[in-house]
């Protein structure tokens, strides 16, 4: 038995609420259950019941055994001197107010349906299983289901805007500096994420806006930040870089100490980093105000059109400065770029809006449904449960719903589970 499962148990009335009575045989009437308090205090705040012919309001507390009271050391505490109900499983013992009154007690288990606790037990049985509910998630109503995984959508939106709202804080509110920090992230991918984010970090992003103009400065400046340039190379672009780059260390007295270092192995040539800083450079030469342009539109064509970035010309005849390859032009792919919006630009319009004040809710829907669907480890294996990912929107509630409520056996905060409890 979890604690969890109680709060549910009583915040939806999932039981008997007729004739219930406390553990010394007292009526009680339930005309409110209370407000779910999921930080630090009793569990249920402003509560309305009627105990005995008395009307009372305020907090109920929810224990496993009414001994947890003292475990817990409530007693102790004044947050918990307005209980007015303490809802048990097993009633083991009295609990009292500081006046020694007994609190009243209601001991749930007499009060639940057998089907309910028999759904409970075989939901919280399958942890071995990659999900609680593996076996029954096929049978979930498509309604719920849908409305279940917009709100995911959006859940997962929230906590992408948690980083966004902190490199704002940070940025004090530059919107084209944040932007560009979370692009460079995203640029990187997976292995050089973390390194693409740290070059971000290490320059102003007034040194971007002020060598914007040109590409070559551009990629002088992340080469050169990127640790890229520190090789000898015998190469006429390479030591045009190095010479750029030195001017602009000096002059905005650049350090890049902090910068992590670039991983080129077991990575497809294309996602090289060098590729990538050249596309990156060559996205910022080619636009000004890439955020006004970005929360200028809800038109995903418009954005595939925007991030069609390709390489300089040295870089369609390399992957790296110590070899030629043949002839390629290296842009953007279409997979790149809805990584790029999936990743950056949603999560950036979403909290641009919130802030202002208004709902785009109907727009980033569009656009994320617009969007093929991922295909990862997590959406794989849902779809071999029930085809179910048809679009970018679902591919990342999927997400959302296996990393923060599946992993944490947090079935009862959970559409998926909420309805096979119900059953």
């Amino acid at each position: 038995m979890r604690e969890d499962f109680l709060h549910y148990l009583w915040k939806y009335k999932k039981f008997e609420i007729k004739n219930l009575k406390t553990t010394n045989g007292t009526p009680v009437l339930i005309r409110s259950t209370g407000e779910h308090n999921v930080n630090s205090g009793p569990d249920f705040f402003n509560a309305k019941l009627k105990i005995d012919e008395q009307l009372w309001a305020g907090n109920v507390e929810i224990h496993i055994k009414s001994s947890d009271w003292y475990v817990h050391n409530h007693e102790r505490d004044p947050a918990y001197d307005n209980v007015i109900l303490h809802v048990v499983w097993e009633h083991d013992t009295e609990v009292f107010r500081k006046d020694q009154a007994v609190i009243p007690t209601l001991e749930l288990k007499h009060y639940i349906k057998a089907e309910i606790l028999n759904n409970y037990k075989a939901l919280f049985s399958k942890q071995n299983s990659w999900i609680n509910c593996a076996n029954d998630f096929a049978s979930i109503d498509d309604f719920i289901l849908n409305n279940w995984m917009e709100r995911l959508f959006f859940e997962r939106l929230e906590r992408k805007s948690k980083v966004i709202e902190t490199l704002l804080e940070a940025s004090r509110n530059d919107w084209e500096a944040v932007l560009f920090k979370m692009l460079a992230k995203n640029f990187g991918l997976k292995v050089n994420g973390d390194a693409f984010f740290s070059l971000a970090q290490s320059i102003e992003f007034s040194i971007v806006r002020k060598s914007q103009s040109n590409q070559n400065t551009l990629e002088a400046l992340f080469f050169g930040q990127a640790g890229l340039l520190d090789q000898d190379v015998e190469d006429a672009y390479h030591l045009s870089l190095v010479k750029e780059y030195q001017f602009l260390k000096q002059k905005f007295k650049l350090k890049n100490s902090q910068v992590l270092p670039l991983q080129f192995f077991r990575l497809r040539p294309l996602n090289f980093p060098t590729i990538r800083l050249s596309q990156m450079a060559s996205l910022y030469a080619e636009n000004q105000n890439l955020f006004s342009k970005v929360i200028a539109s809800n038109d995903l064509k418009y954005f595939y059109e925007l991030f069609h970035a390709e390489t300089s010309a040295y870089w369609k005849t390399h992957y790296t400065f110590q070899k030629e390859s043949k002839v390629s032009a290296k842009a953007l792919s279409k997979a790149f770029i809805d990584l790029l919006l999936i990743n950056t630009i949603l999560p950036i319009k979403f909290l641009y809006e919130k802030q202002r004040g208004e709902d785009i809710s109907s727009a980033l829907i569009d656009i994320a449904e617009k969007i093929a669907s991922e295909n990862n480890s997590i959406v794989k294996a849902f779809n071999g449960l029930k085809k179910i990912s048809r679009s970018s929107m679902d591919s990342q509630a999927l997400i959302q719903l296996k990393t923060n409520y599946c992993d944490t056996h947090s079935c009862l905060k959970c559409a998926v589970g909420n309805q096979l409890l119900s059953k």
